[in-house]
Formats: C-alpha cells, sequence, structure tokens
C-alpha cells in the first residue's frame, strides 16, 4: 500500500500546509524530525511525513505502535504570533480538523476524548502530540503531530491494546486512500488554525464541543498516581477540562486522561 507521492505532491503544491513535504520511507519520530527542521527555520506549514516510526511519540511518554505502509504519521511546523499560554488550543484546534475530516467519511461516529484522542466506536483511532519551542511568552514554533489509524488490522495492534484501538479499515470493512486522507486532513488544519489566528479560540471549542460526549457527564481524571473526579462542564481559553466537584466546586484540569465513568 505505498503511497503516490506524486499525487499528494501535484496535490500540496502551494497549499499552506504541505508544502513542503518531506517523506520518508522510515523515521525514528516524525515529531522530532520536525522540531530538528524547526530549529533550522523551516517555514510555517512544512509537514513531515512517514511510512513507519521507530519510536513514534504518544501522549506522556507512551509508545505510539507505528506499522509500516498502513496508515498516517504526520507531523506540522507551525508559528503562531500568539503568546506561548494559547498553544494548548492549537493541540485542540487540530483535533478538531483530524475528527471533522474522519466525520466526512464516517458521520456522527466520530467523538473527541479531552485533551487530544478521536475515537470511534468508543476506541481510539487517532492520537495527537504536540511539542513547542518558546521565546520569552512567545512562540518560535509549535509541532502538531498527528497519527491516524487507517488500514491497521485487528492482529497488527499489541495484544494490550486491542480492545481499546481501532483502524479506520476495520470499522468501514474496506481498505482507505491515505492519500486522500493526508490532503484533507492538512486543509482542515489550514482551516481550523486560520480560524484560531484570526477570530481566536470560540468557534474551535463550539465544534470540540460537539463531538464529545464528555460534557455533562461525570469524569475521572489521572495524572500518575492521582485522580480528579467530577462533572465534566466545559473547555477554558487555556484548552483545560472544566470539572465541577464536590469538594472544590469549578476547578481546571490542564493534563491527565479523561475517561466517563458509568452510572452506578
Amino acid at each position: 500500500m505505498d503511497l503516490d507521492l506524486n499525487i499528494l505532491r501535484q496535490d500540496l503544491a502551494g497549499k499552506f500546509i504541505g508544502h513542503p513535504f518531506h517523506y520518508y520511507r522510515e523515521i525514528g519520530s516524525t515529531n522530532d524530525e520536525a522540531f530538528r527542521l524547526g530549529l533550522q527555520g523551516a517555514a510555517e506549514g512544512t509537514a513531515i511525513f512517514a511510512d513507519s516510526q521507530n519510536t513514534g511519540k504518544g501522549r506522556m511518554q507512551r509508545v505510539w505502535h507505528s506499522p509500516a505502509g498502513v496508515n498516517i504519521y504526520t507531523s506540522v511546523i507551525l508559528r503562531p504570533s500568539f503568546d506561548a499560554a494559547r498553544a494548548p488550543q492549537i493541540s485542540l484546534a487540530a483535533g478538531v480538523a483530524a475528527a471533522e475530516m474522519m466525520d466526512f467519511y464516517f458521520p456522527n461516529q466520530i467523538h473527541l476524548k479531552w485533551p487530544n484522542d478521536i475515537l470511534i466506536g468508543g476506541k481510539k483511532v487517532c492520537g495527537i502530540l504536540t511539542q513547542m519551542k518558546t521565546s520569552g511568552s512567545g512562540i518560535d514554533f509549535v509541532v502538531v503531530g498527528i497519527g491516524i489509524n487507517v488500514n491497521s488490522r485487528y492482529d497488527q495492534f499489541p495484544e494490550d491494546i486491542r480492545d481499546i484501538a481501532t483502524s479506520l479499515s476495520i470499522v468501514s470493512g474496506r481498505t482507505m486512500a491515505r492519500e486522500e486522507l493526508i490532503i484533507h486532513l492538512y486543509e482542515n488544519m489550514a482551516k481550523w488554525y486560520r480560524e484560531l489566528a484570526k477570530s481566536g479560540f470560540g468557534a474551535i471549542r463550539e465544534k470540540w464541543l460537539s463531538l464529545s460526549p464528555m460534557i455533562g457527564h461525570r469524569v475521572s481524571v489521572g495524572f500518575g498516581v492521582e485522580t480528579i473526579s467530577g462533572k465534566a462542564v466545559g473547555l477554558g481559553e487555556d484548552g483545560s477540562l472544566m470539572l465541577c466537584t464536590a469538594e472544590n466546586g469549578i476547578i481546571k484540569v490542564l493534563a491527565g486522561d479523561a475517561t466517563i465513568l458509568k452510572r452506578g
């Protein structure tokens, strides 16, 4: 299932995201390579794509399973002009962009799980990892890494995640063209990033909330050995999850793994 690089490069030529487009058959981590290019002054919108990763990164020091030739492993360099305090908004905007792209193919089946996982049928199909280089209160650049399980088979997932992970192909029952998905993803990222830069976080927050089943439900958020539980009531301007707890009222949670608690 090799990519047609000619189609990709022709379609991405002149686009805001995806030009230039760096392709690697195998790499350690697209985020690491994007960060290296960012330090060298790579232009905003530069995209890195790998057919496989041998040290793919997930959140909280986890490994992102990256078999060859079947999925999307990509990182994009952005150079926003706003303060570093707003950087989490970029991660949420990327989540909205990827979820909206997949919702086109799987209407009403895609859900966002705070802070940056995308689920289909209750199983993880996409993860997002952002990394940032700052100068004082400003941002030099942000690397947005996105991994989407496109054509992975069930038996290609490690046994410990087979019950919680899936792919677009498993759900649809057919092989999906990665070229089409990549182009659509980059177009959506450009649209929502420009919305964030021009008009702020409002529309992105509204779209995120419309795609998340968490709001209005009791959730637990784990970070290391700590766990906080409460009713999810919204998103803060800083990308935090707003929880209403019996002990402390409304609190802001900035990091962790959130899970909807079952009734009973």
